[in-house]
């Protein structure tokens, strides 16, 4: 039986404090209902298409998968393939471009800097790739994220003889910090091959002989080239 007490009207409002089971277990059940459309319906749509649209880069895998060895040992290639973060970083001339522009062609990403030994070691690796096998189904996109003096990284490259690659950059230092929260960073140099349907098929944490023998093969794989 409720506790009653009969003290001008009291009853009442302790009646009203009871607990409402009821109510409570009708909420719960509501909520269960949100999870499971939440965990199972709307998000899982976008993972879905992703996954759909990087099932054509499967192939791509499993033709570069034996050739990650010799210069190219510390490669990591993934069992499935997915859509690396978007990338938002500049051109030569100052103007906005993101990594979604390049769909329809492989991309060698490496992000760099001045002040990273390594990654002025293996640039001109890289800048002979670009001149071997650029053409209009590959690209080699080498990013700066230099966030001091952004004359400097120009000046490196042209003193250097650096002339194949495209200059990029990313002076606020948005690109770095993307790829650090996704995993894909820890230091520089970093690079990732994405292939022409916007797809990650593979990714190095280190530097690398870029034209090395190897390189090249693993390249002309990841293209379908023979």
């Amino acid at each position: 039986m409720p506790e009653t007490r009969d003290i001008g009207g009291m009853s009442n409002a302790i009646e009203q404090k009871k607990p409402r089971w009821g109510v409570w277990i009708a909420g719960l059940a509501g909520l269960c209902v949100l999870g499971a459309a939440v965990f199972y319906g709307l998000p899982s749509r976008p993972f879905l298409a992703g996954a759909q649209e990087c099932r054509a880069s499967e192939a791509a895998l499993e033709r570069v998968r034996p050739l990650a060895k010799g210069s190219l040992a510390a490669l990591t290639i993934p069992q499935t393939s997915k859509t690396p973060p978007a990338l938002a970083f500049t051109d030569a001339a100052g103007q906005p471009k993101a990594l979604s522009d390049f769909k329809g062609k492989a991309v060698l990403v490496n992000l760099w800097a001045t002040w990273c030994v390594p990654c002025r070691e293996e640039m001109p690796a890289l800048d002979k790739l670009q001149a071997e096998l650029g053409a209009g189904d590959f690209e080699v996109v080498a990013i700066n994220v230099d966030t001091r003096n952004p004359d400097k990284p120009k000046a490196w490259l042209q003193e250097n003889g650096i002339h194949n690659l495209a200059y990029y950059a990313d002076p606020s230092g948005k690109v770095l910090q993307t790829l650090q929260k996704s995993g894909h960073v820890v230091g520089l140099p970093t690079t990732v091959l994405v292939d022409g349907s916007g797809c990650e098929i593979a990714l190095l944490k280190g530097p690398a002989e870029w034209h090395s023998p190897d390189a090249l093969a693993f390249i002309r794989a990841a293209l379908g080239r023979s």
